[in-house]
């Protein structure tokens, strides 16, 4: 194996891809107060995750997730379910796919799209608690447009994308997943990138 191929994972999370930590098992989300769904079974990448709060305090007290995802998505989703135990609800929500790559010591760029999938399943979780308990007010709503009905991703997201670094469609597609099950938003998602990049780096070209 070359040096450019070499295993780059660290030992933190090799070790919660081999041994993940809040497994849910079949059937067990209907204990939980909430839970969210994100992806699409059809490419393989589908993410659940289900949360319990504690309403007094209105902190997370249990998470539990499973997935469709690649060894990263695993891992990362592992320690997410983690880090939000004893977090409150708004804390848990503002939780960046960067932070959970940070915990795990690093992701290879190439798979720091892959921490998406448990991020972006336990804002649905924490929308559907608030929906669920009469707290519309708290549902955090972003004016965003979807872009992608697959991956559910919006027009924010890629602008997110590019301030990360995106500049190609296959960079857009490595950190959102976007256009990789139907293909129909890679028209909008091209546009939307180079007008991105105009916007908020014209100065540097």
């Amino acid at each position: 194996m070359s040096e450019k191929n070499k295993w780059v994972y660290t030992e933190k999370l090799k070790e919660h891809f081999v041994n993940p930590k809040n497994v849910l098992a079949d059937g067990e989300e209907e204990r939980f107060d909430a839970k969210g769904v994100v992806g699409n079974i059809k490419c393989g990448d589908e993410m659940m995750v289900a949360i319990k709060v504690d309403k007094q305090k209105g902190t997370i007290s249990d998470c539990k997730w499973k997935t469709y995802g690649c060894a990263s998505a695993i891992a990362s989703t592992s320690i997410l379910s983690e880090m939000v135990k004893g977090m409150s609800l708004d804390q848990a929500y503002h939780l960046s796919p960067k932070d959970v790559a940070k915990e795990l010591g690093g992701l290879p760029e190439h798979k720091i799209h892959c921490s998406v999938l448990g991020d972006k399943a336990l804002r649905a979780a924490i929308n559907d608690y608030y929906q669920r308990n009469g707290m519309q007010d708290k549902v955090e709503k972003e004016k965003a447009r979807i872009i992608c009905q697959c991956m559910n991703v919006t027009d924010l997201e890629i602008e997110r994308a590019v301030l990360e670094g995106a500049r190609t469609l296959l960079e857009l597609q490595e950190k959102t997943k976007l256009g990789t099950v139907c293909g129909q938003c890679k028209g909008k998602a091209t546009v939307l990138l180079d007008k991105y990049i105009k916007e908020h780096f014209a100065k540097e070209e």
